[in-house]
């Protein structure tokens, strides 16, 4: 059989015509498309590749090194047990303690005090329920450990000879949870379509949950970014029937398991159908504060929203880019309405602006359409905004998941983790964005702002990577050309770029290491030459997890990154980071050079 390229295959159903390919260029002709920035190559892209393995540890180059910084239910203050392997702690002990399943993250000096802000994403039932043959919560307790393992944790860090550690009783150590108060701003707050018994104001809510990926704004807040939220709720009547908002974020009479609405109201849909209406934000946190109320920006939308990219506009704006992790979704662009004011008042900045859905046409061209023009009331285009992105036309994507910008020019990147429902259901079709059915691997897709701005409504996009395994195919699913055999992946997830220009590229994806995922190892972290396309293989994390979320102490000499849910379905099988007869834990590790030089 010939070895047919992936990027043959684009090139003859995109490039349709020499005008319709006039800003569409693919990935092994980037010089238009990106800078190359020498010194990023020079300083870490000469690390010997790690080759993919299915050890429990984690693993990186020679001339590296990697230690821990804290995991689930360390705690944060004198007083609070150390984590028990036995019992996996008590509602009481969780709620002072570092969360549950640790995914974006964001590193803050603030006067004088290293600081990490860290999302809390959900619970793994058979690790923090795993001391009884139920892997479920079977009481009150269990429950408010539940809701106490969700949210952020706040807390600061020193580093010592040993390494980086959490500083226990600081001034800015904090958790908020899934009860924790929240402030609801922008222009859906207040709407009869927030409003509950408990808050007929619609505009304090009770908690932030599925945390997934971040961001963090110029002015020093922090960004915590709402998920997958229906998979809380619940209803005790067994007949009541989901309106179609509803189901198009994907609730139902049934929860994940997390049992809330047994002894929380307000997580039955039956006695309290606004409050899902009152998740699936994105949230602003003061780091710095451990007083402020937190603050849920529902001008930027309500859907699943996976990380928040904030850069500047031209003209004095924000503009923040985010996905909505699912399959068939979109992504989306915030532009805020006033404009940043260096050393100035910038509280606010996220509570007014213009949201927009990105339409990628097959041309190479696209465009942000303004989600004003569904012809539905302001709050309701932010309270549905999946609908209202739905009747623009919305180009449908495979799970948009982080987006990061170029630091170097109005470009931006986006992964597009799989999706098993591309080219078999209707509204999923096969396009030139997402041009494999069943795509099981996935890819990056990247977009260059036009006039080197990001306000701008117009741009031009291609695929950066297009992952696959060329050991086992010798078609589309072989991936793109800068995929090889040593630096193959799938599912890309995390993303981020440093301040040198490195593209970094975190995996959550199948971790078989069989069949179509032969040779892939367990899940990893790569880092990316934009300006050529080349991909090294640098971390690989231990058996079972997602490596996710990722940040950079100020003075650029440690990396920290997160390593999530390791022996999410075998934790018997897995005992990282504690060791042999130790219970499996979310961690976040740091990783520095071995020289003490940068690590971007």
């Amino acid at each position: 059989m010939k070895n047919i390229h992936f990027n043959d295959l684009v090139s003859r159903r995109r490039f349709l015509t020499g005008a319709a390919s006039v800003g569409f260029v693919s990935f092994l002709n980037t010089t238009g498309l990106t800078i190359k920035n020498s010194r990023a190559q020079d300083i870490l892209m000469n690390f010997k590749p790690v080759k993919a393995n299915n050890l429990d540890t984690v693993t990186v180059p020679n001339g590296f090194r990697w230690s821990l910084v804290g995991s689930w239910g360390d705690p944060l203050w004198s007083g609070t047990p150390e984590f028990d392997h036995k019992s996996r702690g008590t509602g009481t002990t969780q709620e002072m303690s570092v969360g549950d399943n640790n995914d974006g993250m964001a590193f803050f000096d603030i006067q004088g005090r290293h600081v990490l802000a860290v999302n809390n994403e959900y619970c793994n039932f058979s690790v923090i329920y795993g001391n009884r043959k139920t892997r479920s919560p079977a009481n009150a307790d269990d429950v408010k450990k539940g809701i106490a393992a969700h949210g952020v944790s706040i807390f600061e860090i020193t580093r010592k000879a040993e390494g980086w550690r959490i500083v226990k009783d600081s001034p800015v150590n904090r958790r908020i949870t899934a009860a924790t108060p929240i402030e609801l701003t922008g222009p859906a707050a207040g709407h009869p379509l927030l409003k509950t018994a408990q808050d007929p104001t619609g505009r304090l809510s009770l908690g932030t949950f599925n945390n997934c990926g971040n961001g963090r704004t110029p002015w020093g807040t922090y960004l915590t970014c709402e998920e997958n939220f229906d998979k809380y709720f619940s209803a005790q009547d067994k007949y009541l029937k989901m309106s179609s908002e509803q189901k198009r974020y994907g609730l139902k009479g049934k929860d994940a398991g997390y049992g809330w609405a047994r002894y929380h109201d307000r997580f039955d849909l039956g006695k309290h159908p606004n409050e899902a209406n009152r998740v699936g934000y994105i949230v602003e946190i003061d780091p710095g504060d451990p007083t402020s109320t937190p603050k849920k920006r529902t001008a930027m939308g309500r859907f699943k929203h996976e990380n928040c990219e904030v850069v500047h506009c031209k003209g004095g704006q924000i503009a923040a880019y985010m996905g909505d992790d699912q399959r068939g979704e979109f992504l989306y662009k915030f532009i805020s309405k006033n404009k940043f004011m260096n050393g100035g008042k910038n509280s606010e900045l996220l509570s007014e602006g213009e949201l927009y859905v990105a339409i990628f046409e097959d041309s190479g061209n696209g465009r942000w359409v303004n989600l004003r023009d569904a012809g539905m009331s302001r709050a309701e285009t932010l309270i549905f905004t999946r609908a209202a992105a739905s009747r623009l036309g919305a180009t449908t994507m495979d799970r948009p998941e982080w987006v990061s910008a170029n630091p170097f020019k109005a470009e931006a990147y986006c992964c597009l983790t799989n999706n098993k429902n591309r080219g078999r259901v209707t509204h999923q079709p096969v396009n030139a964005a997402n041009p494999r059915a069943d795509n099981k691997y996935g890819q990056i897709i990247r977009w260059e702002q036009t006039n080197n701005d990001h306000a701008s409504d117009s741009f031009i996009w291609d695929h950066f990577v297009v992952a696959g395994n060329p050991t086992v195919y010798e078609n589309e699913y072989a991936g793109s050309r800068n995929v090889k055999a040593d630096n193959m992946f799938n599912s890309p997830d995390g993303l981020a770029f440093d301040t040198l220009g490195n593209l970094w590229i975190q995996t959550d994806g199948n971790y078989s290491n069989q069949g179509d995922f032969e040779g892939m190892g367990n899940n990893q972290m790569l880092m990316a030459d934009p300006s050529t396309g080349n991909l090294k293989r640098f971390l690989v994390g231990p058996k079972e997890c997602e490596v996710t979320g990722m940040t950079w102490s100020s003075d650029k000499s440690t990396m920290f990154v997160g390593i999530q849910h390791p022996g999410e379905k075998n934790p018997k099988k897995c005992s990282f980071p504690g060791g042999k007869g130790t219970v499996p834990r979310s961690s976040i590790i740091a990783i520095s050079r071995d020289d003490g030089g940068v690590m971007g």
